[in-house]
């Protein structure tokens, strides 16, 4: 069995709410007990996965400076969060109120259109999937710690389930939540979604 440790990164501090998307921004780990309580809940001799952004590794930082001894990590660009191209950096409200000619068709259909220069949801529910063949084929019976982000979650939550992407949108994933997935010879168990820890 592997068993998968889906931890969304830490908050990024942004009151505007715009779309984060793949932009490379800081997050806020300044919750010292909440990172002492995931080191306590994360499993030991586990592989350690991120998928590039600074976010990430400034998560791991301080889950590391919890107290969690953790391998060097290795950096998955398949578990990127959405691309949504040159909608990132602005807000939803922003878009509309500009009537962004492409917005309503994004809405019509969110899980399979894709924004100006990005990408669409199914399209990174197919390459979160892939990877995670890739993964369990490479490291059976192990733990893997991955960290990376809400859509990233959501795209392997809809690989486990096997549900169409528009479904898996409907999953809350907060930042600092733990998703289970494990997996055997091509089966899923889904262990627990969105959990939070205290």
């Amino acid at each position: 069995m592997t068993r998968w440790w889906w931890l969304r990164h830490a908050p990024v501090p942004d009151p505007h709410g715009r779309i984060t998307g793949q932009l490379d921004l800081p997050c806020d780990t300044s919750d010292q007990s909440y990172f002492s309580a995931l080191a306590e809940r994360l499993p030991r001799g586990a592989l350690l996965v991120e998928s590039g952004l600074l976010r990430c590794r400034q998560t791991i930082a301080a889950l590391e400076a919890a107290g969690l001894p953790l391998p060097p990590a290795l950096c998955e660009p398949a578990f990127l969060e959405q691309d949504f191209g040159r909608w990132q950096g602005h807000g939803w409200n922003e878009l509309a109120e500009a009537k962004d000619p492409d917005l309503p068709a994004f809405w019509r259909d969110p899980a399979t259109a894709s924004p100006p220069a990005g990408e669409s949801f199914a399209e990174v529910v197919a390459r979160v999937g892939d990877a995670m063949t890739r993964f369990n084929a490479a490291h059976p019976d192990r733990d893997i710690i991955t960290v990376a982000h809400a859509g990233t979650i959501r795209a392997a939550l809809a690989v486990a389930l096997d549900i169409a992407p528009a479904a898996a949108l409907r999953f809350a994933v907060a930042p600092l939540s733990l998703t289970r997935l494990d997996a055997m010879d091509g089966c899923w168990a889904v262990a627990g979604v969105n959990n939070e820890i205290g």
